[in-house]
């Protein structure tokens, strides 16, 4: 097993964020989508010689998922059963649990959380057009107003 914990523990350090870049129309809030939280993950964990793995089954009421890790070593972590219910009987309500399993299994089992997407927004200060993702530009520019303000 230590041969996949430090595997895991290398993977881990090379996960990126999972972005928040869809939108919920019907509570009008940002989330990651399943896609988003693979990205975050799945290079890193294949750099690192490990395999992620979703087992699924399907009952009357809802959708299990399982989140394994296979190392290429052979050794494998499986990280406990998630179900989900079924909002309603038919392929959308299986389809819709399904994806909230796997999504809540992959985001648990990697210890990861949702982020929102950092946006930049243009703006012009005096003359000169700044981002927001240029926070040092923005500083000096407001302590040389500051300062001129000041005489």
């Amino acid at each position: 097993m230590t041969t996949l914990a430090a595997a895991f523990i290398a993977a881990k350090r090379a996960f990126g964020p999972a972005l928040k870049d869809k939108t919920n129309p019907a509570f009008r809030s940002k989330y990651a989508d399943l896609g988003a939280c693979l990205e975050a993950v799945e290079d890193a964990l294949l750099t690192n010689g490990i395999a992620l793995i979703q087992e699924t089954s399907l009952d009357e009421t809802g959708v299990t998922v399982e989140t394994v890790f296979l190392h290429e070593s052979g050794m494998e972590r499986r990280c406990g059963k998630l179900h989900v219910p079924a909002s309603k009987q038919d392929p959308q309500g299986y389809g819709s649990a399904l994806t909230y399993a796997r999504r809540y299994s992959l985001i648990t089992a990697c210890g990861i959380a949702p982020e929102v997407a950092q946006t930049s927004v243009r703006f012009t200060f005096g003359r000169e057009e700044l981002a927001t993702d240029a926070p040092e530009r923005l500083a000096a520019l407001v302590a040389e107003s500051v300062r001129a303000a000041r005489g």
